[in-house]
């Protein structure tokens, strides 16, 4: 066991872990800690605690220091300077004629590089852009090009479930989702429906994906034939996750047919989920627009493989 404190930084959702090194630190509080990056000012998330090795990135380093209040300002100083280098990065690429969309501009906390995220389609061949920069702003450019997905952690924005986004907020890293996790929670397939801000297929269907698997893995398809309790053969209707309840139309002695609600246990039927393909019922423009999110993705939409 080793004795760590959880630290954060302002644009990383994942927490690091820091050997305390003697310091009194308590979670809320801000330390000064050296990074791959250079030194950096982080946010402790997790106060003082042990944790076991393997769970350890090696070699652990020490905190530096508890954050001073000239490190509070100089913090503060670099989020306004920040300000002002994304403003004359704007003006930069609109001199250059550069096909990119700028999302935000980094300093690092000793002011030994400043960082400036970006989309584009394509490569985009940006060395004079740098040149420039680096003339304006006397030390080390990066810019570095980013994913929509990435675009939306950095910048934020409210979900259509009426809260703030996940990934703004405490995801770490994007789980792959697919639109299988859609179908298995019996979901709309339109694609408006899925798919978050950032374009993307939304990444909370991978919250609730292990439990749907496992009820509907207890449950029949819609179509199959069923044999009910009360020794009448049926057709699946319909089917409740959540509940466990079929619905099933039977049919009686005298060749009626009925439709009956039984619990999933009270049914025999056979064990054995099929693929199911994306209904033919999708109207065509959803279809193409499940198309070309399955290009997006990089992984095909169209299968449950």
């Amino acid at each position: 066991m080793v004795n760590v404190i959880g630290v954060r930084f302002r644009r990383a959702g994942k927490i690091y872990y820091f050997d305390p090194a003697g310091f009194d630190i308590y979670e809320g509080e801000h330390v000064i800690v050296e990074t791959a990056r250079g030194i950096e000012y982080g946010l402790v998330v997790l106060g003082p605690r042990d944790v076991e090795d393997d769970k350890i990135i090696q070699p652990l380093k020490p905190v530096i220091r508890p954050a001073t209040p000239e490190d509070d300002e100089t913090e503060r100083k670099n989020k306004d300077k920040e300000k002002e280098a994304f403003s004359i990065c704007l003006e930069k690429i609109k001199k250059h004629g550069l096909d990119m969309k700028l999302i935000d501009c980094e300093y690092t906390f000793d002011n030994n590089k400043v960082l400036f995220y970006f989309t584009a389609d394509g490569r985009i061949d940006f060395r004079e852009l740098v040149k420039d920069l680096a003339s304006v702003f006397k030390t080390r450019i990066e810019l570095r090009q980013i994913g929509v997905r990435d675009e939306t952690k950095i910048v934020g924005g409210i979900g259509i479930c009426g809260r703030p986004l996940c990934c703004h907020t405490y995801l770490s890293e994007f789980a792959p989702v697919s639109i299988k996790m859609a179908k298995e929670q019996n979901l709309s397939l339109n694609p408006t429906k899925i798919s978050g801000v950032c374009g993307r297929l939304m990444c909370c269907l991978k919250n609730e994906e292990e439990a749907y698997e496992e009820l509907n893995s207890k449950l029949p398809n819609v179509g199959d034939m069923v044999t009910t309790m009360d020794g009448l053969r049926g057709e699946v209707q319909s089917v409740s996750v959540l509940k466990q309840l079929v619905k099933v139309i039977v049919t009686l002695e005298n060749d009626e047919k009925e439709v009956r609600e039984y619990k999933v246990d009270d049914l025999k039927f056979k064990q054995k989920r099929k693929k199911e393909k994306i209904l033919s019922s999708i109207e065509d423009d959803e279809l193409r627009a499940l198309e070309l999110l399955e290009k997006k993705e990089g992984k095909s939409l169209l299968d449950d493989e």
